[in-house]
């Protein structure tokens, strides 16, 4: 049975779980800290992490904790890193995007992109939400973009703080979305796909068994220096 099928069978259901998942859910703070810096020794780069709740860091007490400021530790015995965060929790690819748009003086050489759970929540079907994916990175390569990281969506079939058969259901939904982000992705020749294996377990996640934990940061930043080296020729 198609994942549109089941949605319609089981639509009652799920539209009422998901609701009391938004009334009921615990809400946690962004991440306190500043959101940019320059920080590292060597050539420079402009890093943006650009996002949703993930990328404000949710979950994690500070921004050094969280995962621009662990993928900027990583970086600073090779770079001296201009790094900038826009994010903020609830934000679709769209969102991001419309932010974006708000500071057109920003420059990156280097952008991480953690977009794609609240365009599921808010029931963005895929070629609409790969549409504006799209067009972000268009306006991220006119402000100089040199290597765009595309983070894997996270295995939301195993959030805890979704029941059965939301958390079935939006797991399908979130591993259908990636699938197609990372075939485009291989398309693309300054877009990479970052697959996150988030095998850490619950207590890894924070208390609201929905955002990753300083953690699963620390795992993520960890992929995605891996994708920077692997791209290195990229870079300045």
């Amino acid at each position: 049975m198609s994942l549109a099928a089941i949605r319609i069978a089981l639509g009652p259901l799920l539209l009422t779980q998901g609701r009391r998942v938004r009334r009921d859910i615990l809400r946690l703070p962004e991440a306190e800290g500043p959101r940019e810096g320059v920080v590292g020794e060597g050539p420079p780069l402009r890093l943006l992490v650009l996002g949703d709740s993930s990328a404000a860091g949710v979950g994690a007490a500070t921004q050094s904790d969280a995962l621009v400021g662990q993928l900027v530790a990583q970086l600073s015995p090779e770079y001296r890193t201009a790094w900038t965060v826009i994010a903020r929790t609830g934000w679709t690819t769209a969102d991001a995007r419309s932010a974006l748009a708000d500071d057109p003086s920003l420059k990156a050489d280097l952008v991480v992109l953690c977009l794609g759970v609240n365009d599921i929540t808010t029931e963005t079907g895929i070629a609409r939400w790969l549409d504006s994916y799209v067009e972000l990175t268009k306006d991220l390569r006119d402000r100089g973009a040199r290597l765009i990281l595309a983070s894997a969506l996270p295995p939301m079939g195993s959030f805890p703080a979704l029941p059965r058969p939301l958390r079935w259901y939006l797991g399908r939904q979130a591993e259908a979305h990636d699938r197609a982000l990372a075939d485009w992705a291989a398309e693309t020749a300054d877009v990479r796909h970052v697959p996150l294996d988030l095998t850490l377990g619950i207590d890894a996640m924070a208390e609201d068994g929905f955002h990753p934990g300083p953690e699963v940061y620390a795992v993520w930043a960890d992929a995605l220096k891996a994708g920077i080296e692997a791209n290195r020729a990229r870079l300045p």
